[in-house]
């Protein structure tokens, strides 16, 4: 097994005076967005099933803990042991069925037996800790459920539904403003309204709302290239086609590829 520290060394060197002029200007702040890409990158890897790329991707996400937790070490706060030993004790403790006396008999049985350790492990508001970097649809999934947990929730998905048809009204209230009416801010507010509405139905419906919305997002792209190839099989350029031609061989995609 490879030494971690090997790693650890040569972050310390690219981080020191003489090291890399790049990583030295480095923050929390501007290495943030990178940590999101490279976790973003290994669940890619993981829905192609590349195992190969899913090696080098996990390790570009270790890095990323690895760069934090330099420059931490760096300004005396913790270091990279100070990271390991935090989780090692958390998992500890929120596995008392397995390091503990406790008996737990289901994977169901362990989910709350987890979410009641984090919440005892809480400190500050309910919603403080939930992660604003999230992407919005999972971010609106993990407040409501944690806002379920004291009781504030719709009672079923049909509630949820009825809240959908509600929110679709007062955004199509806006959209009927015209003139100096029009609000664009209050659109993007029904808007908004309507979408975290949705991630709602889709948690109350069992279903995860960004799992939903790259399906979408698959059948879109599934459906325009058979648009693309059908015109080039024509030797007509995209450009070309007419919008009524397009939802033609958009239709005749739907037929042939479901």
């Amino acid at each position: 097994m490879a030494d971690i520290s090997k790693l650890l060394d040569i972050m310390a060197r690219l981080r020191a005076p003489g090291g890399c002029p790049w990583d030295r200007e480095q923050s929390f702040a501007t290495i943030a967005p990178y940590t999101v890409e490279e976790a973003y990158e290994v669940a890619d890897a993981i829905e192609r099933g590349d195992l190969a790329r899913l090696r080098d991707e996990l390790g570009d996400l270790l890095l990323q803990v690895v760069f934090h937790a330099q420059m931490a070490s760096e300004q005396g706060t913790f270091d990279f042991a100070d990271v390991v030993a935090a989780i090692s004790d958390k998992l500890v403790r929120r596995h008392p069925h397995v390091f503990g006396e406790t008996q737990i008999e289901s994977a169901q049985a362990q989910t709350r037996a987890w979410e009641r350790q984090k919440t005892a492990e809480r400190n500050g508001a309910l919603l403080d800790d939930v992660p604003r970097a999230l992407p919005a649809l999972r971010r609106a999934e993990k407040l409501t459920k944690r806002a379920a947990t004291v009781g504030f929730d719709w009672p079923d998905a049909a509630a949820v539904r009825k809240k959908l048809d509600e929110e679709v009204a007062e955004l199509d209230a806006e959209l009927a403003r015209v003139g100096a009416e029009r609000d664009a801010a209050r659109i993007e507010a029904e808007l908004g309204d309507v979408l975290f509405v949705l991630a709602n139905l889709a948690r109350h419906l069992h279903v995860d709302s960004e799992a939903a919305l790259q399906g979408a997002n698959a059948r879109f792209i599934r459906r325009f290239e058979y648009i693309e190839r059908r015109l080039a099989e024509a030797g007509r350029p995209l450009e070309s086609a007419t919008l009524e031609e397009m939802d033609l061989l958009w239709d005749e995609a739907k037929r042939t590829q479901e």
